[in-house]
């Protein structure tokens, strides 16, 4: 209970079966069309249209901003656990890394964010989470600038080398604070 599936958007259908998500949060470029697994209902499903990019004034690009945190933030909390959460974007590496920080703590306040971050690294060697999106997080979730450090300790992954979906757990593991 509260895994957190990531994936690239080619595979989203495929790991969706496979792991029974009944959830899904999508961060994709805005008015990127796709299609929605059959096993994810609409009103489980949210698209939030940022591109990927760590700063804003970015010609007709969309910046991840406070209110598209903020809704990832609210779906999280809505998230019963009962189920694992698959979040995507087009690669599975920069902004869905970000957003299933932002869902753990959003789900799992109490948890420290080194070791968040350590399991997320230990899930894939590629995750290099938006650093944008992860600043805003830890400022919307009064973070106190600790996950933006975790994230920085864990540093930038591995050069991409194709499709690597990963799954990790959104709560403590036994033992850990």
């Amino acid at each position: 209970m509260g895994t957190i599936v990531v994936a690239p958007l080619g595979r989203i259908a495929e790991l969706a079966v496979r792991h029974r998500c009944r959830e899904m949060l999508s961060l994709v470029a805005p008015k990127q069309d796709f299609h929605r697994p059959a096993v994810i209902s609409a009103g489980r499903h949210m698209i939030v249209g940022v591109n990927d990019i760590a700063f804003a004034g970015t010609g007709n690009l969309v910046a991840p901003g406070e209110e598209h945190v903020a809704a990832i933030v609210g779906f999280a909390r809505g998230w019963d656990r009962q189920a694992p959460l698959l979040v995507h974007c087009m690669m599975g590496v920069s902004r869905s890394p970000a957003a299933a920080l932002i869902a753990a703590l959003a789900v799992e306040p109490d948890q420290d964010d080194h070791d968040l971050a350590q399991r997320l690294r230990r899930a894939s060697v590629q995750a290099t989470p938006n650093a944008r999106l992860v600043e805003i997080g830890d400022h919307l979730l009064g973070r106190g600038g600790r996950l933006v450090a975790a994230v920085k300790a864990i540093g930038r992954g591995a050069d991409y080398v194709g499709d690597s979906p990963f799954a990790f757990s959104a709560v403590p593991e036994a033992g850990q604070p």
